[in-house]
């Protein structure tokens, strides 16, 4: 059994267990109010894997690990994006590429709809994780659990480089590669209301409209993220949003690779 597969089994026991006895007090670190709508206690969002075969244990790692919470599953399933990580509208896509050396490791877009998250695209970066400075096992599981977790509606736990034990910080320890009890904590408040309809597997098509605002659909360039409307005191992390008519937006969670990575 892979090393890594072994450690996000005894991982995910543990945060089980925790999370059972967890309260939700001390949950605070959601991505503003943005959720995923559902008419249901728990739901299950589809993962698209779109990704290369040295990326598909991360993904299926990250999956199982995000399914502790007791107000979600996932479930990984052929991707749909294509070569260009298009979003599909109820579901999430994850992918990966040589994109270049132009400045991000990793990025979580969503698209909202007031609140409500109708889609979402994690991509990694394989032009950075080719090289040895980010190609770990540790660094790989753990840039791609925080981008999907923040397809959730999760923010990060931190963004000085301390590790508080969960995928959502921003620090190197290998210790930080997996969601902890505090992760599924702030997801059962998140996600502590019902909605009237649900985003989830829908079949709504997004505005015609909107994708002409845009030079593509895929947003992987940062002259189409729109404002930064955020960036980490130690700029490892930026947030964009780009209104794209119709009442939609997208929001692009940026992290930065260190810079003269290459």
């Amino acid at each position: 059994m892979h090393s890594i597969t072994r450690k996000v089994l005894s991982g995910v026991a543990l945060a089980a267990l925790l999370v059972l006895g967890a309260g939700v007090a001390s949950a605070s670190h959601s991505w503003g109010n943005y959720h995923w709508a559902r008419t249901a206690d728990s739901f299950t969002l589809q993962m698209g894997d779109n990704v290369s075969s040295n990326w598909d244990e991360d993904l299926r790692t990250t999956s199982t690990a995000w399914s502790v919470s007791e107000v979600l599953d996932t479930t990984v399933v052929a991707g749909k994006g294509g070569k260009s990580c298009k979003a599909q509208t109820g579901r999430i896509e994850v992918c990966n590429r040589t994109y270049g050396y132009n400045g991000w490791l990793g990025l979580a877009q969503i698209y909202v709809s007031g609140s409500h998250i109708t889609k979402g695209i994690a991509k990694m970066n394989d032009s950075y994780f080719n090289l040895s400075l980010y190609n770990t096992p540790d660094e790989r599981l753990h840039v791609m659990c925080q981008e999907v977790g923040h397809l959730f509606g999760l923010g990060h736990t931190s963004e000085d480089g301390t590790s508080q034990g969960t995928c959502m910080d921003y620090s190197s320890s290998p210790d930080s590669t997996l969601p902890n009890a505090h992760d599924y904590e702030q997801l059962a408040a998140i996600y502590a209301h019902l909605d009237t309809f649900t985003t989830v597997g829908s079949t709504v098509t997004r505005n015609r409209g909107a994708s002409a605002l845009a030079k593509s659909d895929d947003f992987e360039n940062a002259s189409e993220w729109g404002k930064e409307i955020y960036r980490s005191g130690d700029g490892h992390a930026s947030v964009f949003e780009r209104d794209l008519g119709h009442g939609e937006r997208v929001l692009t969670h940026v992290r930065w690779a260190d810079k003269g990575a290459k």
